[in-house]
């Protein structure tokens, strides 16, 4: 292995990264080792070809604050202690790639790589996609339960508060969905009992099509939650239609939703949206603003569309992840149309 492929790591997670490949395939030399994109997770990702095998080898990045919101010890080095259960637990499922080495202590993943195919090349399209996610959604609820780490609405409640601290609005300016917010977390019902496995972030960079079927990836968020949630996040990415919701429901269902769950699913959808809003409005966060936005106004979806085209707004930037925030706010009042959830690209 070229000594360069991994002088960008930090020393411990260097060795620690050796090690792990060292577990996998003993004394294999390695063939090529090439950096995986991997959106806005903050692991570090890396392809590694060595005895006719593809392997990912995932490495955990930095922790933010960010990321340590709402997450007790606040001194964990995780944001989410349950991710390695969670990931174990769906990878034997056959819903994330084959595991070959999980060492929780220095958060480092050897697992099968799966070659990426747009989500656009499935087979029979949108409706043939849409179905295939809610029955393997169904399959990912029928595993072992993950373990408990938050409730969902509380975990909305505190990234948007963070939201509100960091001044990126002026005073006032975001009253109104921090009170629909409330309104919906009282209007929110749910028996934790019955919660079940849940990605919690199946979000379209989340999920792989290889060719031939889908496998969900980046399980940092993973825990048991609402059976809606991810029905929720995938409602408001991909099935975004009333026709391709209906396709997704029963899919997952086995049959037809009633109208009490089509209820629920907008309150959940709209708690998502939130979630959402308060991620990419963080990433915002990180630059120096000259003064406190007074305007939440988002452009419409076709407008959007044309300034990523054009050049005038670029993926991945403050400024884009700012306009996104604006535009899933205003879908979280309405519950009309947001962006999708394809942020990071």
């Amino acid at each position: 292995m070229s000594t360069t492929d991994f002088d960008t790591l930090p020393p411990t997670l260097r060795d620690a990264a050796r090690a792990a490949l060292a577990d996998v395939i003993g004394a294999a030399p390695v063939d090529a080792v090439a950096p995986v994109s991997g959106g806005m997770t903050a692991a570090r990702l890396f392809r590694i070809d060595a005895g006719g095998h593809q392997y990912l080898l995932r490495l955990e990045g930095t922790v933010s604050p960010l990321q340590r919101l709402g997450f007790e010890p606040l001194e964990s080095p995780l944001r989410n202690p349950h991710q390695y259960v969670s990931l174990r637990i769906a990878a034997e499922a056959g819903i994330a790639p084959r595991l070959h080495y999980v060492n929780e202590a220095s958060r480092v993943v050897v697992m099968d790589f799966v070659r990426r195919q747009p989500l656009s090349t499935y087979p029979g399209g949108l409706p043939a996609l849409t179905r295939a996610l809610g029955e393997l959604l169904a399959r990912l609820q029928e595993t072992p339960t993950f373990p408990y780490f938050v409730r969902y609405p509380d975990m909305v409640g505190r990234l948007w508060a963070h939201v509100g601290r960091t001044g990126l609005f002026a005073p006032g300016v975001l009253d109104r969905y921090s009170e629909h917010f409330e309104r919906i977390r009282a209007a929110y019902v749910w028996d934790d009992a019955h919660s079940v496995s849940s990605h919690n972030d199946s979000i379209p960079p989340n999920i792989l099509f290889d060719g031939a079927r889908l496998w969900m990836v980046d399980w940092e968020s993973a825990y048991r939650n609402d059976p809606l949630a991810d029905i929720a996040i995938v409602s408001g990415s991909i099935a975004r239609t009333p026709e391709l919701e209906q396709i997704l429901l029963r899919a997952w269902l086995g049959g037809a939703p009633d109208d009490a769950l089509r209820a629920r699913l907008k309150l959940v959808r709209a708690l998502t949206r939130l979630f959402y809003a308060g991620v990419v409005l963080s990433a915002s966060a990180t630059t120096q603003r000259t003064a406190p936005d007074t305007d939440v106004a988002a452009p419409a979806l076709a407008e959007l569309e044309h300034a990523l085209r054009s050049g005038r707004l670029k993926r991945g930037t403050p400024v884009f992840y700012h306009v996104c925030g604006k535009v899933l706010l205003a879908a979280f009042l309405s519950d009309g149309l947001g962006p999708g959830f394809d942020l990071s690209v």
